[in-house]
This record gives structure tokens, sequence and C-alpha cells, in this order.
């Protein structure tokens, strides 16, 4: 995939999860700076969501550790587990929040 593939592929996840924290209501505060996208929540523990363009990677950075995701197909799955990005991702928002989160509601 091209940098320009890979770059809309990302947008278009961080716009995802955007969405879906704006739709769960949760009491989170975002900020999206470039290639970053940070998650705060009200106990001051973070999530933080980076894509990494020269590996064409998506990566992950919680409580719980970091991941670093491919594109395997139509999924994002983490070398180290075969996690798939998404279902890691959840876990460390529902993790975070203390409440129900999923991004197949």
């Amino acid at each position: 995939m091209t940098e320009s593939e890979f770059l809309q592929l990302s947008d278009a996840i961080f716009d995802r999860i955007e969405q879906a924290l704006d739709d769960h209501e949760l009491d989170v505060d975002t900020l999206r700076q470039g290639n970053v996208l940070e998650i705060e929540f009200d106990s001051g523990e973070k999530v933080i969501v980076n894509r990494h363009a020269s590996n064409q990677e998506m990566w992950i950075a919680a409580k719980s550790g970091g991941y670093h995701f491919a594109r395997q197909g139509e999924a994002w799955i983490a070398g180290r587990d075969g996690s798939e990005f998404f279902s890691t991702l959840a876990e460390a928002i529902r993790a975070g929040s203390g409440e129900g989160f999923s991004f197949d509601d």
C-alpha cells in the first residue's frame, strides 16, 4: 500500500474511534494531533493511538502495554499475539473508563 493509502486508512480509523467514543457518550477527553490520538479518562489514565507511517502500522499504548498492528487483509493484526486492533483498543477503553464499550454497537 502506498503512504497516501495508509494515511487515508489511518485517518478513517481515527474518525471511527472518535465517533464511537461520542456514540457511547463516555466521559473522556480526546486530543488528535497529527499522527497521534490521545484518549484521557477521568482517572488521568491515557490510551494513545499512533500511526507509524514508515512501518505502515497502527500502535496502541495503554496501561496494559504497547501493541503494534499491521494490516492483514481487511483487519489490523498485532504481530506479537495476533490480536485485532479494535478489540484491543476497546478492551483498553473499557479498562480506562470502567464502563462498557465496544466498536460493534
